[in-house]
Order: C-alpha cells, then sequence, then structure tokens
C-alpha cells in the first residue's frame, strides 16, 4: 500500500523533469548561436563592413530604436580591405529601411554580447537585397579603452610620483635641518 501512495508523487515528479527538458530545448533553440530554430524567418540579405567587429557573433541581433529587425547571418574577414564584412538579414516586414542608414556593433549591457544597431537615414530609396551599407561605426573595445584609462592614469602617477619624490627630498633636507638645529 505504502507504492500506491508515492504514486501521484512519483507521476508528479516526472512530468516536472520532462516539462524543466521541454523548456531547456526550448530556450536553447532561442540562443543566439544556436544552429536549431523552430521558424526560419524569411527576408532580404544586406552587408557591411567593419574595421572591428570586436565578439560580434552568427544569430546575433540586429535592431533599430531598440526593435529587433534581423539577424547577423555572416562574418567574415575580407583579405582584399582588410575588413571584417558582416551579413545581415532583415526581417521582410522591415522593408522600408533608407539605403543612406548607418550600422554600428553595440554592446548589451557593460558586459554584454554585441549586436548591430541600424540608424535611420533619410533617402527616399530602401534597402534591398544585395544592398550593402555604408556608412558604419566598429565595435568599442572595453579591454581598449580600459588599457588606455590605465596608460594615462599612470603616466599621471610618474609624474606626480616625480614631483612627490622632489617634495620629499626638500622635506627630509629639512629635517635635517631642524635636527641640527635641536644639537
Amino acid at each position: 500500500m505504502a507504492a500506491n501512495s508515492n504514486h501521484p508523487l512519483e507521476i508528479g515528479t516526472g512530468l516536472f523533469v520532462v516539462l524543466g527538458f521541454a523548456a531547456l530545448f526550448f530556450l536553447t533553440t532561442q540562443l543566439p548561436n544556436s544552429a536549431i530554430k523552430v521558424a526560419p524567418k524569411r527576408g532580404f540579405h544586406v552587408s557591411a563592413e567593419f574595421d572591428n567587429v570586436g565578439d560580434l557573433k552568427i544569430g546575433s541581433p540586429v535592431t533599430m530604436a531598440g526593435v529587433t529587425v534581423g539577424q547577423v547571418e555572416g562574418v567574415r574577414f575580407d583579405p582584399k580591405s582588410f575588413k571584417a564584412v558582416v551579413s545581415l538579414r532583415i526581417d521582410s516586414q522591415y522593408k522600408e529601411i533608407p539605403d543612406d542608414s548607418d550600422a554600428s556593433i553595440q554592446t548589451q549591457g557593460l558586459l554584454g554580447g554585441k549586436y548591430v544597431g541600424i540608424g535611420p537615414g533619410g533617402s527616399e530609396t530602401y534597402l534591398k537585397d544585395g544592398s550593402q551599407i555604408s556608412f558604419t561605426q566598429s565595435a568599442i573595445v572595453l579591454e581598449n579603452l580600459i588599457n588606455k584609462l590605465f596608460a594615462s592614469m599612470a603616466g599621471r602617477g610618474s609624474d606626480n610620483a616625480s614631483a612627490a619624490g622632489a617634495g620629499k627630498s626638500s622635506d627630509t633636507s629639512g629635517e635635517t635641518k631642524r635636527e641640527e638645529q635641536k644639537q
């Protein structure tokens, strides 16, 4: 009889585990780098060249005004221009993006992943399949900014240290003179 009283608990636990795995599978398909997609979206492809893409990944979002309008389909290096070429898929419902729009690589939060942000232009003609976005701004690499900050602080620190060191030497000689006067 004790086995029968645990039967509903075992069924509930089993259902909970199965639902947990189903939720985990669904969330995995929604990750930007996941090759598994529930429903591939249709749209048109455009490209943009950047000097530096940081750690932009395939599957990263493409946004306008904070709204996701597509995703990154590919990132490759062009050996002729020495730039990174990013292929973007724009969802077909966003077909009226001016062709003089700009693309920039931005960061989600302070240490978040990279994504492509598109700023609207003012042209009356629109991006279409195969277009290239001419105006681009590369990724700001946080490590480079930190290195520049530390380098400038180190430069100031050495100037202050030499000034402080010069001040100490005069203080030391002043203390020596005071000690001599006491004797």
